[in-house]
């Protein structure tokens, strides 16, 4: 015979509900009060988080160098950091403030001076003779044909300026990340104790494996994808500055938006060598041509180094991740959006095929 069940005494349960709710309550309002605070800072940690977790085993082979010297090893790292990014976008910054400020201003009042029409594009079928009516128009009367377009190009004098803003801001996030992931690298063996714990109390057994696929998740994609991106348009920029092309720095950008969104700079580096071909000396074009070709190919020698040992991750997800990015943060969205977007494609991937008592897989590839 079974024994009666003590009736259940409605004030402990509403009791014990006021201090569950009360818990609860307490960690959101936390919670949420953190973010707000961490907010403004959210994309550089971010970013920061990334850098080191990429360049952790360099950081290490400078310890190595330093004879376990933690702060030299630092030292060398921000150094190294500044002067193989931040001093490069410094440069290209210089030519982009330039060129579109150059651009917008004569947009707004009109004093664009545009060169003479090519001959051949008045051959071009069905809308040739358009292009080149409204060319000559524009070398001759600017501000008439200003007003024809007048509100659409007013839009886009406002669009570069604001790219103006948008490249210095994302300079200082950049900078800011870079430190950020020193004071990572110095703290590396709590960081990971605490990336430990937290996995574990988030997947259980399985912790520690997924903590791994996290790691390789974001090496593969900083160093493959954005990597590679901002080598190719390092490149790019350095070889329009040598031949004096103008828009340099704006063009460098454009580049790295399309290498990392993986349609390449083929549509900005071909059109520049072919003009820089009708105005250098054959030597120095032919020079040029070579440099520009070695830009393109480079990602192709890069990525199976560097994506050696990827993830099962599809192209489409590093570019919604890029896109999405780039809306939602600006620049530095651009480089954080792939990797975070990846990131949760590959965890959630990973749970989703795990089996009962199985680890999740480390050892997919790329796609």
């Amino acid at each position: 015979m079974s024994e009666p069940v003590p009736p259940v005494d409605e004030g402990q349960m509403v009791g014990r509900t006021l201090q569950v709710a009360i818990r609860i309550g307490t960690v959101l309002i936390l919670t949420v009060w953190c973010f707000q605070i961490v907010g403004p800072f959210l994309v550089p940690i971010i970013w920061g988080i990334i850098i080191a977790v990429a360049t952790q085993p360099g950081f290490q082979a400078l310890e190595r160098l330093t004879g376990g010297t933690r702060s030299l090893a630092a030292t060398l790292y921000v150094l190294i950091a500044l002067a193989s990014l931040v001093l490069p976008s410094l440069l290209f910054a210089d030519t982009l403030i330039a060129g579109i400020r150059v651009l917008a201003t004569g947009i707004a009042e009109g004093t664009l001076k545009l060169p003479v029409v090519p001959a051949s594009i008045a051959a071009w079928p069905v809308i040739g003779d358009d292009i080149a009516e409204f060319w000559h128009l524009a070398q001759t009367n600017f501000k008439e044909a200003l007003n024809m377009v007048g509100p659409e190009l007013g839009a886009i004098a406002r669009w570069l300026v604001g790219i103006v803003g948008a490249s210095a801001l994302g300079l200082l996030q950049f900078i800011l990340a870079i430190f950020i992931a020193v004071g990572l690298l110095t703290n590396a063996a709590s960081g990971e104790r605490v990336v430990g714990d937290l996995a574990r109390r988030l997947a259980g057994a399985n912790g520690a494996a997924y903590a791994a696929l996290a790691v390789q998740t974001i090496r593969s994609v900083a160093r493959g994808i954005v990597g590679v991106a901002l080598i190719q348009s390092i490149m790019a920029g350095l070889g329009f500055l040598a031949v004096g092309q103008a828009g340099a720095g704006l063009l460098a950008l454009i580049c790295l938006v399309l290498a990392v969104l993986q349609v390449g700079p083929f549509l900005v580096v071909v059109p520049v060598a072919i003009y820089q071909f009708t105005v250098l000396d054959t030597p120095v074009a032919i020079l040029f041509g070579a440099w520009c070709f070695l830009v393109l190919i480079i990602d192709n020698i890069l990525k199976p180094i560097l994506l050696g040992r990827g993830v099962d991750l599809p192209m489409l997800v590093v570019f919604i991740g890029a896109i999405g990015g780039l809306l939602s943060y600006g620049i530095l969205g651009l480089f954080v959006g792939p990797v975070a977007l990846a990131l949760g494609y590959t965890l959630v991937t990973a749970w989703l095929r795990e089996q009962p008592g199985a680890a999740p897989s480390t050892t997919r590839q790329v796609r």
